[in-house]
């Protein structure tokens, strides 16, 4: 059985094939689903809490 992932920043599932893996200098894995969501973490440093078409907006 193949595990689904979930994006790193919007929580969205990810299919299999799809999506873009990328790993920090720490060995941190992080995981997206769209350019839109690996901008957004990594170079606008935008927090997904915050941000209104992520699952996670208005968690806290």
């Amino acid at each position: 059985m193949v595990k689904v992932k979930k994006c790193s920043f919007c929580g969205f599932d990810i299919p299999i094939g799809r999506g873009v893996m990328f790993i920090r200098r720490d060995g941190t894995i992080l995981n997206f689903c769209t350019n839109k969501c690996r901008k957004s973490l990594l170079d606008y440093k935008k927090k997904a809490r915050k941000t209104r078409w992520t699952t996670h907006y208005g968690k806290q």
